[in-house]
C-alpha cells in the first residue's frame, strides 16, 4: 500500500508539472503541483482505505469494493484542487 501511494505521487507530480507548466512558469506549477499531489493524495488514501475496511470488515480489496473506494477518493479531494487552480485562474484541461 505505500509503494502504491509513493508512485502515485510521483506519477501525480509528473503529469500536473507538465501540464501546469503550460500555463505558469514551471517553478510555480512545481510547487504548486507538490501541494495539490500531497492533500489529494492524503485526502483521498484515508477515505479509500476507510471505504475498503468499512465494507470489508479488514484491508481486503474484493473486485465490487474497488468502484466504491475510487468514488470516494476521487469525490474527497476535490473541492481543494478546484480552490488550489481557481487561485491561479487555471483549469485542468486549459
Amino acid at each position: 500500500m505505500v509503494l502504491a501511494i509513493i508512485n502515485g505521487f510521483i506519477i501525480s507530480i509528473i503529469l500536473e508539472t507538465i501540464i501546469l507548466a503550460r500555463q505558469i512558469d514551471i517553478r510555480t506549477a512545481f510547487r504548486t503541483t507538490i501541494s495539490m499531489s500531497l492533500m489529494s493524495i492524503l485526502s483521498k488514501e484515508i477515505p479509500m482505505n476507510l471505504v475498503d475496511i468499512w465494507l470489508t470488515g479488514g484491508a481486503k480489496l474484493i473486485p465490487w469494493v474497488i468502484p466504491v473506494m475510487l468514488i470516494a477518493g476521487f469525490i474527497t479531494p476535490l473541492p481543494y484542487n478546484y480552490w488550489r487552480l481557481k487561485k491561479w485562474g487555471l483549469d485542468c484541461c486549459g
